[in-house]
This record gives structure tokens, C-alpha cells and sequence, in this order.
């Protein structure tokens, strides 16, 4: 798009560098400080730009490509108003860092020449440096004085964000920079301002593997172990990962526990041992931790209300963990977590750890005990399934309606559907019921514990899946919502379809049961823990908020005869209409 104006200037140079990275969305809400860039977005010259994803906070636009990088294993961008909008995302932007996702960043500030600031917002507006803000809580942070500076600022943070262990980037451009045209003379003499390069060049470093030395140690203790247990919270970032993950457990009959970061395991694979946790470590004489940031958390019972843990392993157990986390241990947040020690610290990326140990243990001679144990493994997982599929059956007298009733009506409304669940597990209760097999099937958690965090990586799941017909789904808590409810609007707005299902227990529920826990421990009055915890009086109307900003709304639901008529009539218009609903349903509080 032209008007016949034949400058070139900076903003259309950053956005060429950013359309070369394949960068395939930016979600933002528009702002000043990046004006010129959003320009050169919407009417460059003669350049096919990354569309752009409408947003009523910078929170969902973070998030929006939070969950689009865990969906797709690739990285979008959301561009960021200078100061303000910035403090806006410092929330979804720690939870991206604690999550270990991908996010470009893309910030405006300034002018920085003061005598071309205009008096009020642009003071109000300006950092120095802006990127502090965030400093401590993304992999990297620059803000480039020239336009000769930009192709080595853009291409270094995209690789900085993707390589292990990826994390959120932000480049802050300066208001003049982007709208001041570029000199001919300056074009003159540098072609590659006219031509940029190509950031192949300046592609991500190979991920590190084991020694043999460490995979001989490995290969020893498992062959060894009468009771190994894998354990694994990251995994599945890499789809390769995901498969040889499985692959391992079921040759060598290892039975795992998914701490559901990631979407490790498959929930019906035969040696998934996920919601016995300690039981099944009670056993082990060798625990194989993947990917693990609180490694002693997991392997800890935790007494909440008194702040005591104790170990969960036998002292003799060996451990040994191979994660690359300690390449991003900050001092600013603790989210690094309590030491837990091992054996063996491996510093290797998984997807090439785990092939390489899965080829080295195809060389042995598998012992006896591998099928005594499989079929130990295998009669547990089954049993497990069996009776968490009865205390959902049992509950459906319950009222308010129970999480495993939920869980268990929303499974067999999608039992027969392609479906990715971007947000939300009912305490657990969707791994115990769903049967999941596939990688990137179900997304995780914020990473971080930040509220707000699920539509906006719901959106993120709809944008990875908009040319298929695969069921996004979305178990969204009604605290979480009410942080950032504007992402009913841009699911609206740019026609994506969501299957979004309240988890409404109208409480922040985490509080309350620790006010709760408080008052029992002090013989204090318990009643009193829901005053400044629940969401009542009035009751939110999520129904008709949804209808307010273009998005279907049911309910709300609070009896389970009426669960499968509401989300059947929802599926059907998320199929035939392509557009979001959003049922309500009123629950237990856990």
C-alpha cells in the first residue's frame, strides 16, 4: 500500500526484519510509542506483514502468545505501549519466563531527543532504560540507537528466545527511529537497509546432548533399578521428546508421573502412574527426573499451613536430573526453586537426551524383572482409571456440581472429537477422566500463577489451529476471567472459535482455603474465611458478559441433568457458526 511517498523509513525496516523471522501474528493494544511501526505493519509498501491480533490489555496479548508458542512449539509476537503498557504485561510476561516460553516483545519509547518529545505523554511515557522494567524476568532486553543496529537486535532476540531454554524477549525501539525516514546517503551506503538479511544465518545453536559417559551412568542405573520412576514437568516441549518419553517407559516398563507443565505422557498410556505420585515413589530405588524446576517440591509432602516438608524417597534411592534449567536461574525471583540432591545433575535438552539413552538401553539385554514390573504397572494404571471413573459416577448427587461430574461430561461430549485443551484441568479431575494421547494436546498451566492467564492463551491456541477443525477448549476459572475478560472481545472479533467452559465455584479458592487452614490452626472462627475471598453478592452473570462482547453465552448451569444439553448445544454452534460460546456451569469449589 502506497500513496506514492517513495521514503523508506525505520519502523519499515523493522517490520521487514520482523515479517523475516515468519513471524506469523502480533497481538497488541495500539499505543503511540509504536505508532510508526503499526504503519509500516498495516500499509508497508510491498511487504506481506504478520496480521495483527486486536487486544484490550497488553496481559491477554502476552498470553495470547504465550499459549500460541506451548500449542505450536513457535514463536509469535505482541508489541507493547513504553512505560504503561509495559507495567501492563510485566505479569504475563514473568508468567512466559516461569513457563520457559518463547515471546517476542516489541516496545516503542521516547522520542529520546527531548527536544522532539511533545510535552505531557511523551515525558510521562520515557524510560530510562525501559527495558529495566522487565529486566530480571526475560532472557534479553535492548533498545537499538540506528537503524544499522536493528537487523543484529530483532535476529538476536528471536534466536535468544527460541534456544533452550527458550524465554520471552523485548526490544524497545525509539519513537524517532521508527517514523524519522532513512538518509539516502545512509541507503546508499548500506545495502543491506534496503535489502535486509536473511536471518537464516543467524539461526539458533544446536541443543546440547549428553557424554557417553553420562548415558553409560544412566543406562547402568536403570538397567539396574527393581523400581525406577521417571518423572517428568517440561518434556513435552519438544515433540520429540513427548515420543521417545514414551517409548522409553513402555520398553523398559518405568512407570511416570506427569507434572503437567507440559503435556508429557499420554493419559491412558499403560505406565502413566500421574495422580499416585507418592505412592509410586515410595517405591523407587532410582528416580530419572526430566525437566524438573521443583524437583523438591515433588519429591516433598508439604504440611501447607505450618511451611514443613519431609521426603517422599527412601534414603537410598538414587536421583539423577537432567534438565537445562540452571542456564536461566535468576536472583531477582526465586522461581529457580529449593535445591533437591541428586546423583547426577545432567545439563542436556531432552529431545536429544532421551533418543540417545533409548538406543544405548536397545543394546541390553532387558532383565526379567522389566515384565514382572509391567504388568505391576499396568494392572495399577488400569485400577487407578477404573476408580477414578466410579468416584465421578458417585458424585453426581453432589451439589453444587462436583469437578469429576464436570470433568466427566465435558469427556463425553469430546470423545469423539479432535479437541486441544488450551487451559484448565478441573484440579486434576480432566487427567483422571480424559483420555489424551496426542503431543501438544493439552497445554499446562501459566507457568508463573498469574490470573488472567487463560483466555489469552486460549485465543493463542485458536490462532495455532484456525485452518483445522480441532476443538479448542477452554476450562476457564471465573477469577482468572474476571482479570481479563477483554479476550471474550478479540475471540469475537477475529471470528475464532472456542468451546470455553466455567469453572465457576465463585471464590478465589486458593485464598480461601488458606484462610481456612489459618483459622483452624489458630482456633479461629472458619466461617469467617470467605469474607474478601468469594465472588458472590451478586453472583457474576458470565453468560451475558460473554454476550456483551460477541461471544455466545449459556447458563448458568447448577444442576448435572442439565450439563450435557448446555455443552451439546455449544459444541454445535462452535462447529456450525465457527464462533466462541461460553457455557457457564456453577461448581464445588474444588
Amino acid at each position: 500500500m502506497t500513496n506514492g511517498n517513495t521514503e523508506r523509513y525505520g519502523s519499515d525496516l523493522m517490520a521487514e526484519l520482523i515479517a523475516n523471522l515468519d513471524v506469523p501474528f502480533i497481538a497488541l493494544n495500539p499505543g503511540a510509542s509504536f505508532r510508526g511501526l503499526h504503519d509500516s505493519l498495516i500499509n508497508h509498501p510491498h511487504r506481506e506483514m504478520p496480521e495483527l491480533i486486536t487486544c484490550t490489555h497488553e496481559e491477554i496479548s502476552v498470553d495470547i502468545a504465550h499459549g500460541y508458542a506451548k500449542a505450536t512449539g513457535k514463536v509469535m509476537a505482541a508489541a507493547i505501549h513504553n512505560v504503561v503498557g509495559l507495567q501492563h504485561a510485566t505479569m504475563a510476561i514473568y508468567d512466559a519466563w516461569c513457563d520457559r516460553v518463547p515471546v517476542l516483545l516489541f516496545g516503542g519509547t521516547g522520542p529520546m531527543p527531548v527536544e522532539k518529545r511533545r510535552p505531557g505523554s511523551d515525558w510521562l511515557h520515557t524510560a530510562l532504560v525501559q527495558g529495566n522494567l522487565v529486566r530480571d524476568f526475560v532472557k534479553w532486553d535492548d533498545q537499538p540507537a540506528s537503524v544499522q543496529s536493528l537487523s543484529d537486535s530483532i535476529y538476536r532476540a528471536h534466536r535468544l528466545a527460541v534456544t533452550e531454554p527458550a524465554g520471552p524477549v523485548y526490544v524497545c525501539f525509539d519513537a524517532m527511529l521508527q517514523e524519522a525516514p532513512i538518509e539516502q546517503e545512509e541507503l546508499d551506503s548500506c545495502p543491506a537497509l534496503v535489502n535486509p538479511p536473511s536471518p537464516d544465518a543467524y539461526s539458533p545453536g544446536t541443543p546440547p546432548g549428553p557424554s557417553p559417559a553420562v548415558t553409560a551412568r544412566l543406562v547402568e542405573a536403570l538397567e539396574s533399578a527393581q523400581w525406577p520412576v521417571i518423572i517428568a514437568d517440561y518434556t513435552a516441549r519438544s515433540d520429540i521428546a513427548f515420543h521417545a518419553l514414551a517409548q522409553l517407559a513402555e520398553q523398559w516398563a518405568i512407570p511416570v508421573i506427569d507434572q503437567g507443565s507440559r503435556f508429557n505422557m499420554a493419559t491412558d498410556h499403560p505406565m502413566n502412574l500421574s495422580g499416585a505420585n507418592f505412592d509410586v515413589l515410595e517405591k523407587a530405588d532410582v528416580v530419572l527426573a526430566l525437566d524438573m524446576k521443583d524437583l523438591y517440591g515433588s519429591l516433598s509432602r508439604i504440611e501447607r499451613t505450618i511451611r514443613t516438608t519431609e521426603p517422599v524417597l527412601k534414603p537410598t534411592a538414587r536421583v539423577f536430573s537432567v534438565s537445562l534449567m540452571d542456564y536461566t536461574t535468576r536472583a531477582w525471583s526465586a522461581d529457580f526453586q529449593r535445591l533437591y540432591p541428586t546423583e547426577m545433575n545432567v545439563l542436556a535438552d531432552t529431545q536429544i537426551l532421551l533418543p540417545v539413552l533409548l538406543d544405548a538401553l536397545s543394546k541390553r539385554q532387558r532383565p526379567a524383572s522389566v515384565e514382572a514390573r509391567r504388568e505391576e504397572v499396568t494392572g495399577w494404571h488400569n485400577r487407578l482409571r477404573v476408580e477414578w471413573k466410579e468416584t465421578a459416577i458417585k458424585k453426581r448427587s453432589e451439589t453444587p456440581i462436583a469437578t469429576a461430574v464436570m470433568a466427566d461430561e465435558l469427556w463425553m461430549l469430546l470423545q469423539d472429537e479432535e479437541f486441544v485443551l488450551a487451559n484448565g484441568n478441573l484440579r486434576g479431575w480432566v487427567q483422571k477422566i480424559f483420555t489424551m494421547s496426542s503431543p501438544r494436546q493439552y497445554l499446562g498451566s501459566s507457568g508463573g500463577g498469574g490470573l488472567g492467564y487463560g483466555i489469552g492463551a486460549t485465543i493463542g491456541a485458536c490462532l495455532a489451529h484456525r485452518e483445522t477443525d480441532r476443538i479448542v477448549v477452554d476450562i476457564q476459572s471465573d477469577g482468572d476471567l474476571l482479570f481479563t475478560p477483554g479476550g471474550l472481545w478479540t475471540l469475537a472479533h477475529h471470528k475464532l472459535p472456542a468451546l470455553i467452559v466455567m469453572f465457576n465455584n465463585r471464590s478465589y479458592y486458593n485464598s480461601e482455603e488458606h484462610q481456612i487452614n489459618i483459622a483452624r490452626h489458630r482456633g479461629r472462627d472458619v466461617g469467617r474465611a470467605a469474607i474478601g475471598t468469594t465472588i458472590v453478592d451478586p453472583a457474576v452473570d458470565f453468560a451475558a458478559m460473554a454476550e456483551s462482547m460477541g461471544v455466545a453465552g449459556i447458563g448458568p448451569i447448577e444442576r448435572v441433568e442439565d450439563i450435557a444439553p448446555a455443552l451439546k448445544k455449544a459444541l454445535a454452534i462452535v462447529k456450525s457458526e465457527r464462533r466462541s460460546v461460553l457455557v457457564d456451569v456453577v461448581t464445588q469449589v474444588k
